[in-house]
């Protein structure tokens, strides 16, 4: 399957099995293709209610309306579980200022008390901030789209074990339980931000397994896949979802899964724009081994890149850590002023 560089593939997830249950050889070849060579694709027939993708982005637009001093009650600097409201411009992203306010959410879950000092990761878990008293119908919402995500990003890990030529469960395990994944509610404005400049969201790699991307019709998302000199846009399909793989697939296969470096490109001044990226995540305390490639794949693998400044950890729950601490300094300094993790 030759690849235009320009474009990005386009999966229907509805033909992913077949009458008898099992996955369907053309979807798992497509599948193959996208994971490998593009490490990005889009989406359809993913089981979305009638309309519900449209209900999450127009209730995502009218809380980012909402007077600041009302958003601010849910300022993620009072979470020392890293959720809650993140103001424009105080993210993140290559030591730069990101061009988008957000609210991060994860499930909703106690806080874990007395862990252990080498798994601090636990500081992850713990209850969301949202804004039930003022604005009632965001919860639900983004929790419903949490909760199709999760089936989705099951369906996906477990085709994506068939193209690797394993058993379909063979992901499930680290899953099972209390996956930890994450979601972001995010707005984007252009010309805000002094600082940023055009940067929406810096270039970077997703450290976790697989990203599905919500995004309205505005675009700027771009991407660079293996061995690619030009950026690549990803042109927004109505309903879609973007899927990305992300370090923790790459590692584990030695590079012959592809996790692509991407951006967003801030919108115009005065242009707004709104995605929901959703995090598909295993329990904190998941610990991910090398996956077994038969020798045809294996001769196909990559090779993982060592980045000193950012290592690449077998240990889930270390490196959401590592990123979470990275993306919000302000948070990380306010809570855990001494906590030194690697690479840091």
């Amino acid at each position: 399957m030759p690849h235009d560089q320009g474009t990005i593939p386009v999966l229907d997830l509805s033909t992913a099995r077949r009458a008898d249950g099992s996955f369907n050889p053309d979807f798992i070849e497509q599948l193959r293709y996208a994971t490998h060579n593009v490490g990005f694709f889009q989406v359809t027939g993913y089981g979305a209610a009638p309309g519900q993708a449209e209900h999450l982005l127009e209730v995502i637009r009218r809380f980012f309306a909402l007077p600041l001093e009302q958003r601010m009650k849910l300022d993620n600097r009072l979470s020392p579980h890293f959720r809650g409201y993140t103001r424009m411009g105080t993210e993140v992203t290559q030591g730069r200022a990101d061009a988008r306010e957000q609210i991060d959410y994860s499930p909703e879950r106690a806080p874990v008390p007395g862990y252990p000092a080498d798994q601090p990761f636990w500081l992850l878990q713990g209850p969301n901030l949202w804004p039930d008293e003022f604005f009632p119908e965001l919860k639900p919402a983004a929790m419903e789209w949490a909760e199709l995500m999760s089936s989705v990003g099951m369906e996906l890990m477990r085709a994506i074990a068939v193209t690797l030529r394993l058993p379909e469960d063979y992901f499930d395990e680290p899953f099972q339980g209390t996956p930890a994944w994450m979601g972001k509610l995010v707005h984007y404005v252009g010309g805000v931000v002094e600082a940023a400049g055009d940067q929406g969201v810096g270039s970077h790699a997703d450290y976790g397994f697989v990203t599905l991307l919500l995004q309205d019709d505005v675009g700027g998302l771009e991407v660079l896949p293996p061995g690619a000199t030009e950026w690549a846009p990803v042109e927004p399909i109505e309903g879609a979802l973007v899927v990305n793989l992300g370090e923790m697939l790459e590692v584990a296969t030695e590079g012959y899964l592809a996790a692509t470096i991407h951006r967003v490109q801030a919108p115009p001044p005065g242009v707004d724009r709104y995605s929901v990226p959703f995090f598909w995540s295993p329990r904190l305390d998941a610990v991910i081994d090398p996956v077994p490639l038969d020798p045809e794949l294996k001769a196909a693998a990559r090779g993982i890149t060592d980045d000193p400044a950012n290592p690449l950890l077998s240990s889930f729950g270390m490196n959401m850590l590592k990123g979470r601490m990275r993306a919000h300094p302000d948070v990380t300094e306010r809570h855990y002023p001494d906590l030194v993790l690697p690479g840091r």
